[in-house]
């Protein structure tokens, strides 16, 4: 072995597979740039190639068809949240040093990053939103929000912050349920304030800790 390799260390990649990935980068951009600027079905594959610089043809090498964006829009938000959940010191709940990392102080952060990745890109959020619902994504994709909220689900019950009655995986859809639901009530309306979807997560949230907490909070 060479000696500046190490055990699963990833092969870099050559510039053909770097400049494959920067021209898909850009016709991901060119889309979801054009989608929250004029809506998801008024934008046409001429159009996002055109913004993105390439030919109508190039498009097609990386998507085969225009829906394909919508898996890769949700793949992107699901990458950016578990960033957000994933960068922390072990021990204590993300963005608040300190904090115990206990299962309900982790499912609020949840539900605060949730919120603002939503409310940072609001017109992009409103634009495709029911773009993805209209082509089965819910269904068809891996159901991941539940999964996490299932997971944190299982270690507040294994802790005994939760009550056993219910199973984590019951528990991490009725959240993730309850979680969509808000966000489409959401996008729904024509005037929102700042922090309003946040708000309303934490509210929902807590409609559910207090069928779940064995000492529910006052």
């Amino acid at each position: 072995m060479h000696p500046t390799t190490t055990p699963n260390q990833p092969t870099p990649l050559g510039r053909r597979e770097r400049n494959k990935l920067k021209v898909k980068e850009r016709l991901y951009d060119a889309a979801i740039t054009l989608f929250a600027e004029q809506g998801y079905d008024e934008t046409s594959i001429d159009e996002i190639a055109e913004r993105a610089d390439v030919a109508r043809g190039t498009f097609f090498n990386y998507f085969q068809r225009k829906e394909d964006l919508l898996g890769a829009w949700g793949e992107k938000r699901r990458d950016t949240l578990l960033t957000t959940l994933t960068t922390h010191t072990p021990g204590t709940t993300p963005n608040t040093p300190g904090t115990p990392d206990t299962a309900v102080n982790q499912l609020r952060h949840c539900m605060t990053a949730l919120g603002q990745i939503n409310e940072t890109h609001q017109q992009e959020t409103n634009s495709l939103l029911m773009a993805w619902v209209r082509a089965g994504r819910p269904l068809l994709e891996d159901p991941y929000l539940a999964e996490l909220f299932a997971h944190i689900a299982h270690h507040g019950i294994t802790h005994h912050e939760f009550k056993p009655h219910f199973t984590p995986h019951q528990i991490g859809h009725a959240l993730r349920d309850l979680y969509l639901g808000s966000l489409y009530r959401w996008c729904g309306q024509p005037h929102t304030t700042p922090g309003q979807l946040t708000n309303e997560l934490h509210t929902t949230l807590n409609l559910i800790l207090q069928g779940i907490l064995t000492t529910p909070t006052p």
